[in-house]
């Protein structure tokens, strides 16, 4: 028979990279929370032995950064010495205030009655939100998978179900698709820190059993499914203190897998004027509206901006041929039912608040309790129909 193959990844909350978003978000989640108006575009590195925060803040609130910084490291899991990086790390912070050229594109916004027109866009852009009903999140089905197993991986370290595993690691999984739809999973690749103790035996073994067939259910499992665990066979040095660590580069990890374009912004970090994080969101939830109403199997929606200004300059819906409705047909219901200035959509989804950090990991979208995954406006979306 013949199939299509889609891959897509993850990464474990130890991932140098993530480590940085998580630091990022927690700062934005500090600045939110003692003035609810921050303006935060909060940038993070780190290696072995150090920390560096960077950005452009605007903000009543005192941040004590390496508080946090120590904190969220700790957190993690990087708790001692012997991994090579730890929260004694040094944190260096270079933080200035806003660019006024910046502030006075998003305070000044187009300049009328309606309080929605007066908050501009942060900065241009496009951004995508996307949904899918191959799964119950209504997220495609591979990075729902890699996610899963990360997820997983993180529980057996942290339970200590697991002993031996310490916090860097990294899934992939390749779904077989026949007539769009998934059908079974090819190839699962886990990657595992561990003690330098445990025999590589050992180790796939139990990933096996206790993290590969626990996340993904056995009906998705064949006798042909290939199995790749530590691939290089030994995976001690991992972390900053392995490879060093940035804020926004694992966008791809953090939306859709790959499946669908990303519009190249980060999330982390930033505040919701940035439209490369808020916009990005609002797409995910009209698009999951869309699909949760039954009107495609799949939406694409992208939108774009300029910079200091409130409406978009484009929006655009591609439901890849499964739509009820024509594609513009569908964009028109869209664009009555939600309102993509950023004013608009940091007051739908209550974005003021300090809730990033939920956020960093596992990706941003198909989780539970965050605003953008609501489906509360499918009755206006069949209404209009």
């Amino acid at each position: 028979m013949d199939y299509k193959y889609f891959t897509s990844e993850s990464v474990c909350e130890g991932h140098p990279d993530k480590i940085c978003d998580l630091i990022a978000d927690s700062i934005l989640d500090e600045a939110l929370s003692g003035d609810k108006n921050s303006r935060v575009a909060c940038e993070v590195c780190c290696s072995s032995g150090m920390v560096l925060v960077m950005g452009e803040f605007s903000t009543e609130h005192y941040i004590d950064i390496p508080r946090i910084v120590r904190r969220m490291i700790r957190e993690i899991g990087y708790d001692r010495p012997e991994l090579g990086f730890d929260y004694n790390a040094a944190v260096l912070s270079y933080i200035n205030q806003q660019s006024e050229d910046i502030a006075r594109g998003i305070d000044n916004g187009e300049k009328t009655a309606d309080k929605a027109d007066n908050l501009g866009a942060g900065d241009q852009g496009m951004m995508f939100g996307y949904a899918s009903s191959e799964t119950k999140e209504l997220m495609p089905l591979p990075v729902t998978l890699a996610h899963a197993l990360t997820r997983r991986v993180s529980e057996a370290r942290k339970s200590g179900e697991i002993k031996y595993l310490r916090p860097d690691g990294k899934a992939q999984v390749t779904v077989a698709y026949q007539d769009g739809k998934p059908v079974f999973v090819d190839t699962v690749v886990v990657s595992c820190q561990h003690g330098p103790d445990v025999d590589i035996e050992t180790l796939r073994r139990e990933v096996t059993e206790k993290i590969i067939k626990k996340a993904i259910s056995p009906a998705l499992l064949t006798d042909a499914t290939k199995f790749y665990i530590n691939p290089t066979g030994r995976f001690v040095k991992g972390g900053p203190h392995g490879d060093s660590g940035l804020t926004g580069r694992k966008i791809i990890v953090d939306t859709y897998g790959g499946i669908v374009p990303h519009g190249g912004g980060s999330f982390s970090g930033k505040d919701p004027t940035k439209v490369d994080r808020s916009a990005s969101y609002y797409a995910r939830y009209a698009a999951k509206n869309v699909v949760a109403a039954g009107l495609a199997d799949r939406c694409l929606l992208q939108v774009a901006y300029a910079i200091g200004r409130a409406y978009p300059v484009s929006l655009g819906v591609d439901t890849f041929a499964t739509g009820k409705l024509p594609d513009e047909q569908i964009e028109a219901i869209v664009r009555k039912v939600f309102d993509f200035r950023p004013y608009s959509i940091i007051e739908q989804l209550g974005l003021r608040a300090p809730i990033y950090a939920k956020t960093t990991n596992y990706g941003h979208f198909g989780k539970e309790g965050l605003p953008w995954e609501r489906v509360d406006k499918i009755q206006e979306l069949l209404r209009l129909k």
